[in-house]
C-alpha cells in the first residue's frame, strides 16, 4: 500500500488548474438561467423573502410556490448554486439511521427522479444504488437497524455478502470486509443543476430570483418580522427563510435582535480523478466505507472520493464574507490518511491520474442533525441550514417541511427532532461551535451505539452539586447543554472500562443501574433533576389561570397545594409539551416539564399568553435545584429533617407545600417522582442545595439512602408505562391516543386547544396506540438489546415502531413502548385502533432484522405482580390499571 501511495502522490504533482475547474464548473450550470442581472429593482414588499439561493433555498422557494404561495422573492450574494451546493458530491442516500432525515431523503430522491422532466433541466439524474460496508461486526449491526427501517418504509434494501459487493463493483477490495447494506435505488445528481431547476420552476411559478444582492440585515418589531435590508434597498415582508448555508449564523447575529443558529463551516475535501483506463461504469453503485472514513462514487468515467477525517480544519470562526466560495487551498498532507483508505479499498487505482483536490466549506451542527424551523424570538423568521454534508439528501424534503410550516402553521412529520428551538444561546459561542464540530464532523463516520455522548462542549450548565456528585462516582451524560447523572460507579469498580462501555448488547452498567433500582424500590435514593425546565406563571387577577385553563388540557382550577399532571396541546391535540403544575397561590403557578423544553415551551406560551402587563411568565429554572426523593423510606427521612408529617393523610399524593428541611426554609416539596414510585421532589433554592443534599445523606444513611441516575429513572418509568415528551410524546401524539384521558377534563367548564380533536377521538376512537411490550424469548445476556425506532410487527405485519425501552429489573425483562396503528390489509388505509385490535394479536419486535415474541399491554402491571421475582412467577396474562 505504502509504494501505491507513492505512485499516486508522484501522479499529483500533473493537475488541472484552479482557472479550468472554474471553467469546467461554469459549464456545468444550466444555460437557462432563471435569474436576471442587475439592474432589475427589487419590489418594496412580499410575503417571503428567502436568503440564499442553494439547494435549501430554491428547495423552499420551489414548495412555497407549488403551494399556491406567489409573493415570493429569493436574494443570493453571489450567483445561483455558488455556494456549498456547487461543491457537494450530489450523493443522495436515504440509509439515515433517524426516522425524519430517513423520509427527507427519500422524498427527495423521489423529487429529483421526476424534476427534469419537469423542469427541462438537466439534473444529472442516475440511479445508481449504494453500498455501505462494514468491516466489524458492530458496524454490521448498525447497518442492520438502519435496513430494518428502509424495509418497513418500503424502500428496497438488503444485508449483502463481501461476495455480493465485489459482484454489484468489481474494483472492491472486499478482504476486510464482514458484509454491507446495499440500497439499488440511492442515486446521484448534479446538485448545482438541482438546485438550478428547482429555481427554473419556481421562477416559472411566479418566483422573484434575485442574484448579487445581499441581505445586511432583518427587522424585527414587538418580535415579528418587518422586513429585510439589503444592498439594494429594503423589502417589506411577512415571513423571512435563512437558507443562508455556513453564513447563516452571521446573518442570524447581524440584526439588533440576534436569532441564534448554531452553525460552523469545516474544510471538506474530495478528489476527482481522470477516466480510468477503462472508463466506469456510470450506474456502478456508490461506495461507503464508514470505517475507513471515506466514500467512492462515479465521477465522470472515473472516480470523486471524498470522507471525513479525524482531525478537522474549522473554517470562519472569526466570521469572514466572502461572495462566492472559491475553491480553498489543497491540502495533501491533510487528506492523506483519506487517500489511503481509499487505496485500499480500490487497490487498482495506483497509477491513475488525479485532476484535483477540491476543498469546500460544509456547515456542521452541535447534534449532526439540520437546523429548521421558526425563531423563538421572532414571529416569521424561518431557518433552514446546517446539513452536516447531506444537504443534497435532504433538500427536497426539508424545503417541503419548512415551506408547510410556513404555509400550514406546521409541517406534515414530526420534526422536533431538527428544530432550531432544540438549541438555546448557550449552543451559539463560538467556541463552543468551533470544538464541537471538529468533534461532531469525525462522527460522521464513527460507530455510535445507544447512549453515546459528546465529550467536547461539556460542564456548561450544572448543579450546585456537580462536584459533590462527581467526587461520589457520578458519571454524566448531557441534556440539552446540562449536565445529568447516569449512574453512580461503585467505589473499586475498574471506571476505564465503564466510561467505554460501547455496545448493542448488554451494557457494563447493567448491574450497577439495578442495584439503584432495587433501592428505590425497597430503601429510599437521591436523584439530582435541576435540569429540568421550571417556570412561574402569575398575575394581578385572574388572567394567569384564564390563560392556563385554554393552554393545558386538564383542569388547573385545584385548590392551592395541589399538583396537576397535563398536556400543553397544540390546536391538532398533539403535545407541545408534558408537564406538572402546581398551584401555588390563587394566582401564580409552578410549571415543571422537560429539559428540552426549556426554548420551545418558552416561545410557545410567550405566543399564545395574551400580551398583558399584568401577566407575567418567568423562567426559575436556574433559580432551583431539584432532588428527586424516591423509594418507600422517603417519607422517612424527609419527616425527620422536618419534623413534620409526611404521610399520605397529611402529605396526600399530588401535592406541593413550601417546608423548611434541616435549617433550610422555603423548600418546595412535591409528592411526585416522575416513575411512579412513592417520592418526594424537592425545589431548593440554590443557595440551600449543598446544605440541604448533606442534611438528606446524612439522615438518610439509616434508612440505607443512596445517589441514583437518569438510567435508573427511565428503567422505573417505562415498567411503569409512563410516557416522556420527545420520545414517546410528540406534537403529532394526543392524549387519547396514548392512554392519558385522564388528564384530560373535556368538560371543564371553558374551551382548550386541542379539545375539538380530542372530542372527535373520544366518539370515533383513535388510529394509533401507545402499548407496552414485554419481550418474552429475548435472552437479556445474549441478545441484541432494544434502544427505540425497531419496527413493530403484530401477526407477522408491520404496525409501528416502538419509542423507547427498558429493562425492567422487577419483572426482568425487556420492555418497550410503542405506537401500534391499524392498516387495512388491501388498501393500506389506516383504521381505528381498539383494544381488541391491541390483545387479539401476536407481537414481534424487531432488532437489527431479527425478531423476538413480545406481550402487548395497554395498562402497568399492578405492584402485585411487580412484587414477584422470579421470571418463572411472572403472570405475563394478567394486569390491571394502576
Amino acid at each position: 500500500a505504502a509504494g501505491m501511495f507513492l505512485r499516486l502522490l508522484s501522479d499529483i504533482q500533473w493537475r488541472a488548474a484552479h482557472p479550468k475547474w472554474r471553467r469546467m464548473t461554469r459549464s456545468q450550470r444550466s444555460t437557462s438561467t432563471t435569474a436576471e442581472p442587475h439592474p432589475v429593482s427589487l419590489p418594496a414588499q412580499a410575503q417571503v423573502v428567502i436568503c440564499g439561493g442553494g439547494i435549501m433555498g430554491t428547495s423552499v422557494a420551489y414548495h412555497l410556490s407549488k403551494m399556491g404561495f406567489k409573493d415570493i422573492v429569493l436574494l443570493e450574494q453571489g450567483r445561483l448554486a455558488a455556494g456549498t451546493t456547487r461543491f457537494c458530491a450530489g450523493i443522495v442516500s436515504t440509509a439515515r439511521p433517524m426516522s425524519i432525515e430517513l423520509k427527507m431523503a427519500h422524498y427527495s430522491n423521489q423529487l429529483y427522479q421526476q424534476l427534469e422532466q419537469e423542469t427541462g433541466v438537466q439534473t444529472g439524474y442516475m440511479k445508481t444504488g449504494s453500498i455501505s460496508l462494514a468491516q466489524t461486526q458492530d458496524r454490521l449491526i448498525s447497518l442492520k437497524r438502519i435496513a430494518s427501517s428502509l424495509n418497513v418504509m418500503g424502500i428496497p434494501c438488503e444485508i449483502i455478502s463481501p461476495k455480493k459487493v465485489l459482484q454489484l463493483h468489481p474494483l472492491i477490495n472486499i478482504h476486510d470486509l464482514v458484509g454491507a447494506m446495499y440500497v439499488p435505488e440511492d442515486a446521484l445528481v448534479s446538485s448545482a443543476n438541482v438546485s438550478l431547476a428547482l429555481a427554473t420552476a419556481a421562477s416559472r411559478n411566479g418566483v422573484q430570483i434575485h442574484e448579487r444582492t445581499s441581505v445586511s440585515h432583518v427587522t424585527i418589531q414587538k418580535g415579528r418580522v418587518t422586513g429585510v435590508e439589503t444592498d439594494r434597498g429594503r423589502i417589506q415582508c411577512e415571513y423571512f427563510v435563512n437558507c443562508a448555508g455556513q453564513w447563516a449564523y452571521e446573518l442570524g447575529h447581524s440584526g439588533e435582535e440576534p436569532v441564534h443558529i448554531p452553525v460552523h463551516a469545516c474544510e471538506h475535501f474530495y478528489l476527482l480523478t481522470h477516466p480510468l483506463q477503462e472508463p466506469l461504469s456510470s450506474s456502478l453503485p456508490t461506495i461507503v466505507d464508514p470505517d475507513g472514513r471515506i466514500y467512492i462514487r462515479n465521477w465522470q468515467g472515473g472516480i470523486l472520493s471524498g470522507g471525513f477525517e479525524k482531525n478537522p480544519k474549522p473554517l470562519f470562526t472569526e466570521g469572514r464574507n466572502q461572495l462566492e466560495i472559491q475553491n480553498l487551498q489543497e491540502d495533501w498532507d491533510h487528506f492523506g490518511p483519506l487517500l489511503s483508505a481509499l487505496l485500499r479499498r480500490m487497490p487498482g487505482l495506483e497509477a491513475l491520474q488525479i485532476m484535483q483536490l477540491v476543498n469546500c466549506p460544509e456547515s456542521f451542527t452541535p447534534d449532526m442533525r439540520c437546523i429548521m424551523g421558526e425563531s423563538p424570538t421572532a414571529r416569521g423568521y424561518f431557518v433552514l441550514t446546517g446539513m452536516n454534508s447531506a444537504g443534497i439528501s435532504y433538500g427536497g424534503g426539508a424545503g417541503k417541511y419548512l415551506a408547510e410550516w410556513i404555509v400550514n402553521g406546521y409541517p406534515s412529520e414530526n420534526v422536533w427532532p431538527l428544530d432550531l428551538k432544540r438549541f438555546g444561546t448557550l449552543q451559539s459561542s463560538r467556541t463552543f461551535l468551533r470544538h464541537r464540530v471538529m468533534e461532531v464532523m469525525p462522527l460522521m463516520c464513527d460507530l455510535k451505539v445507544p447512549r453515546w455522548d459528546f465529550q467536547t462542549g461539556r460542564q456548561l450548565r450544572t448543579s450546585p452539586l456537580y462536584d459533590r456528585l462527581d467526587a461520589q462516582g457520578a458519571r454524566w451524560m448531557e441534556k440539552h447543554g446540562f449536565e445529568r447523572v447516569k449512574y453512580f460507579v461503585p467505589p473499586g469498580s475498574d471506571l476505564l472500562d465503564l466510561d467505554h462501555s460501547k455496545t448493542f448488547y448488554k451494557p457494563d452498567w447493567f448491574d450497577i443501574v439495578g442495584s439503584e433500582v432495587k433501592c428505590c424500590k425497597e430503601a429510599v435514593c437521591v436523584i439530582d433533576m435541576s435540569s429540568f425546565t421550571k417556570f412561574e406563571i402569575s398575575s394581578t387577577g385572574d388572567q394567569a389561570l384564564e390563560s392556563l385553563q385554554y393552554l393545558f388540557s386538564n383542569d388547573l382550577d385545584v385548590p392551592v397545594g395541589h399538583v396537576v399532571h397535563t398536556g400543553m396541546l397544540n390546536e391538532k391535540g398533539g403535545y407541545e409539551n408534558d408537564c406538572s403544575i402546581a398551584r401555588l397561590s390563587k394566582r401564580s403557578f409552578f410549571m415543571i416539564s422537560p429539559t428540552d423544553q426549556q426554548v420551545h415551551c418558552w416561545a410557545w406560551l410567550k405566543n399564545h399568553l395574551p400580551d398583558d402587563s399584568n401577566l407575567v411568565l418567568e423562567d426559575v429554572t436556574w433559580k432551583y435545584t431539584a432532588l428527586n426523593l424516591i423509594g418507600p423510606r422517603a417519607v422517612d427521612v424527609l419527616s425527620e429533617l422536618s419534623y413534620a408529617p409526611m404521610t399520605a393523610e397529611h402529605f396526600p399524593s399530588l401535592f406541593c407545600k413550601e417546608m423548611s428541611v434541616g435549617y433550610a426554609n422555603g423548600i418546595r416539596v412535591m409528592s411526585i417522582t416522575h416513575t411512579g414510585e412513592p417520592g418526594f421532589v424537592l425545589y431548593i433554592p440554590i443557595e440551600y442545595a449543598l446544605h440541604v443534599y448533606n442534611e438528606v445523606m446524612n439522615m438518610g444513611q439509616k434508612y440505607g439512602i443512596r445517589n441514583a441516575g437518569y438510567y435508573a429513572l427511565r428503567s422505573l418509568r417505562i415498567e411503569k408505562f409512563f410516557a416522556f415528551w420527545g420520545q414517546d410524546l410528540d406534537a403529532f401524539t394526543t392524549p387519547m391516543e396514548c392512554g392519558r384521558e385522564f388528564q384530560v377534563k373535556l368538560d371543564k367548564g371553558m374551551d382548550f386547544l386541542g379539545q375539538e380533536v380530542l372530542l372527535e377521538q373520544k366518539q370515533n376512537g383513535v388510529y394509533k396506540r401507545f402499548t407496552m411490550f414485554i419481550l418474552e424469548d429475548h435472552d437479556t445476556d445474549m441478545d441484541l438489546w432494544p434502544w427505540w425506532g425497531e419496527p413493530i410487527f403484530r401477526n407477522g405485519r408491520y404496525v409501528g415502531k416502538t419509542t423507547s425501552s427498558a429493562y425492567s429489573y422487577t419483572l426482568e425483562r425487556h420492555v418497550c413502548l410503542g405506537f401500534v396503528h391499524h392498516f387495512d390489509e388491501k388498501t393500506g388505509e389506516e383504521l381505528v385502533v381498539t383494544t381488541d385490535f391491541i390483545n387479539q394479536g401476536e407481537y414481534e419486535i424487531d432488532i437489527a432484522g431479527q425478531r423476538f415474541q413480545a406481550k402487548a399491554k395497554l395498562y402497568p402491571f399492578s405492584s402485585l405482580f411487580a412484587q414477584r421475582r422470579r421470571k418463572d412467577e411472572v403472570e405475563l396474562s394478567g394486569y390491571q390499571r394502576e
